[in-house]
């Protein structure tokens, strides 16, 4: 129990003035802003990606070309988050943000007009979602950097929570309208009502008023690149999170890329029937907008779950028990045919990969030098985000050759594994972990001396 004047009975003191502790980021004005335009920009985010894959699934019915357009819409992360990085470390990441998201808005825009007006075609798919991946290099590294600059390190660990439970409670309200937009009126306005809503965030950000920042490196750009990898090999807790986030988005995270499969084909029968006046091609585009629904509302969960927390020790074993519960619920909804049972999966699903992610990402961001934030979040997007190309496409050539219950039930089988490993490797690491976070200060509400005083309970 701390004492009564410790930072965490003094958060205690403040929240019950004013914001409950679930929600005490929002007591700053600028993450107000933010949070209040990307919730909207967010629903519009998830409209679109359920409407591209179940415009190509329709255009092609192939599960390759499905995970091939996920991988040209992710690699690119892949090959210039570092560049996004070193970008978030030099350069006024407000502005970088605003910009990003700018160039989102225009290419979604552009999907549009060709979507609309009939001429849209699977090479212009796939060049639009690489170009949307390189900007997703540099808006990754720059929002989860600039995260700090509008809470602070108090607050940082709420904001991310925060920010999870954002893109997930969109995750639960865009697929859901997505999926009666596309059987209604076709792909077209999902892609319309995302272009739009980026004018909300875009809004929110002009409006914010951001301090400078007191530090930014100088030097030649490649020097500070090779410094931010070296920096994340020579950590091992670092190095250790983010194995395991890049193995996760390899084998696991491509059963979203398969779900138009699992809408159509798997769980067209065994209690899929929806009572609606349209037909079976529709319907399967309203199963993919409930089952990505289901998705989200997991998540969603599992990211408000973590904004409960007001200190980040003890994470580490979330991150074990949670990549397992998410194997072992993911090879559950592979072996299920039934339509109500795999969206009733799929919220454990959704719940335990948010918990980790977020969970992780909390710990990394706990970690790292805000000199180097920028560039160690570049590496977190190579890994989250960065990765789950390879395994969209891999994934999708599997589910073309043996079925796409298989390709996920090996996927999972594979994230288990790397739970049990991380699981054994996390004795050995969490006294490190422990020395990071109080040299960044970022103690979560819990005083120094109760903190250094936990052993393996955590």
């Amino acid at each position: 129990m701390p004492a009564p004047d410790s930072p965490q009975s003094n958060a205690a003191k403040s929240s019950s003035r004013g914001l409950p502790v679930t929600l005490r980021a929002l007591k700053h004005r600028n993450f107000q802003l933010f949070f209040s335009g990307q919730l909207i920009s967010l629903i519009g985010t998830w409209m679109q990606n359920v409407a591209q894959a179940w415009l190509v699934y329709r255009l092609t019915g192939s599960s390759l070309l499905l995970g091939s357009v996920g991988f040209a819409s992710q690699f690119p992360v892949f090959l210039a988050s570092p560049l996004g990085g070193i970008v978030a470390d030099r350069y006024n990441r407000h502005r970088v943000v605003i910009a990003t998201q700018t160039a989102s808005m225009v290419l979604a825009f552009i999907l549009t007009g060709l979507t609309l007006t009939h001429v849209i075609t699977i090479p212009e798919i796939f060049i639009l979602a690489a170009l949307l991946g390189i900007v997703n290099a540099f808006d990754i590294p720059g929002r989860q950097a600039f995260l700090v600059e509008m809470v602070g390190r108090e607050d940082l660990m709420n904001a991310i929570a925060l920010n999870s439970s954002m893109f997930n409670g969109a995750r639960i309200i865009g697929p859901a309208i997505a999926g009666i937009l596309v059987a209604k009126i076709g792909e077209g306005w999902c892609f319309f009502a995302n272009a739009v809503s980026y004018i909300a965030v875009i809004v929110g950000l002009l409006m914010m008023q951001v301090p400078p920042r007191t530090h930014r490196p100088h030097g030649s750009p490649i020097a500070h690149i090779i410094e931010g990898f070296r920096w994340v090999r020579d950590t091992a807790p670092i190095r250790a999170l983010l194995f395991l986030l890049g193995l996760v988005s390899l084998v696991a995270m491509p059963y979203t890329v398969l779900m138009p499969i699992f809408a159509d084909r798997i769980l067209r029968g065994g209690g899929g029937h929806l009572a609606v006046p349209i037909g079976p091609h529709d319907l399967g585009a309203m199963r993919l907008g409930i089952l990505m629904g289901a998705t989200g509302v997991g998540a969603m969960l599992g990211a408000l779950t973590l904004a409960t927390r007001t200190g980040v020790y003890g994470l580490g074993r979330w991150v074990t028990l949670s990549c397992a519960g998410f194997a072992i619920s993911l090879m559950a909804f592979a072996l299920s045919r039934n339509f109500w049972l795999s969206t009733a999966l799929l919220v454990p699903t959704g719940y335990c990969m948010m918990l980790q992610m977020s969970a992780s990402n909390t710990l990394i961001q706990a970690m790292v030098p805000d000199e180097l934030r920028g560039r160690v979040m570049s590496v977190y997007s190579m890994m989250f985000m960065g990765m789950a190309p390879f395994g969209a496409f891999f994934g999708g050539a599997i589910a073309d050759r043996l079925g796409a219950p298989l390709a996920v039930s090996m996927g999972a089988v594979a994230c288990l594994g790397g739970a049990a490993m991380f699981g054994l490797r996390l004795p050995k690491i969490r006294g490190e972990a422990r020395r990071l976070i109080i040299a960044q200060q970022m103690v979560g509400g819990e005083p120094v001396q109760e903190m250094t005083a936990q052993t393996s309970e955590d």
